[in-house]
């Protein structure tokens, strides 16, 4: 219970202005949220909280680094996180129906009843999204030392089937225009 509270903001309290909180996430914090993606992760989250009159600004910075899968040859491999998101919340009378109106992603609506902000969802969302979408190594590491190297090489074999089979392929239809 402890842990969950770390997240929450108790924002009432707060002066109008710009507020900063960090968090240092391990995997602890990741298992419990069912996260499979990456191993051994060490996120640092710093949130930069502009509070208004009526709204609030959050600014979330990621870093840190995971270990993941490479998407080419299987092999563990190393990502830095970073990234950058923001997000602007509302302080409205009816904020359920406002977030089901809202189509856009970065702004989020709270009662103005509510005295406490949860950050956590928000949080491992980030570190999440952080994460490149191609998951591979640098071109200079492409085989070296870290790569699997039986991978690598059915793959070679793979690419070299699929173009002879295609350049086969590619001008056959062009025959019967032959004579025309």
């Amino acid at each position: 219970m402890a842990k969950k509270r770390a997240f929450e903001i108790a924002f009432v309290g707060l002066k109008l202005g710009v507020h900063e909180f960090e968090y240092d996430l391990d995997e602890q914090f990741f298992v419990e949220k069912g996260a499979e993606d990456f191993a051994n992760p060490k996120a640092q989250v710093r949130l930069m909280l502009e509070k208004n009159t009526g709204f609030m600004l959050l600014k979330f910075e990621i870093g840190g680094q995971a270990d993941v899968s490479c998407d080419r040859c299987g092999n563990s491999i190393t990502l830095a996180l970073w990234d950058e998101f923001k997000i602007l919340v509302k302080q409205v009378d009816n904020p359920d129906e406002m977030n089901d109106q809202e189509e856009d992603p970065d702004i989020y609506y709270i009662s103005r009843n509510e005295s406490h902000l949860s950050v956590e969802n928000w949080i491992y969302e980030f570190v999440l999204l952080s994460l490149p979408m191609q998951k591979m190594c640098t071109n200079e590491e492409i085989g070296g030392p870290k790569c699997n190297k039986e991978v690598l090489e059915k793959l070679k074999e793979m690419e070299d089937n699929f173009a002879r089979q295609n350049a086969n392929n590619l001008w056959k239809g062009l025959d019967k225009f032959k004579n025309n």
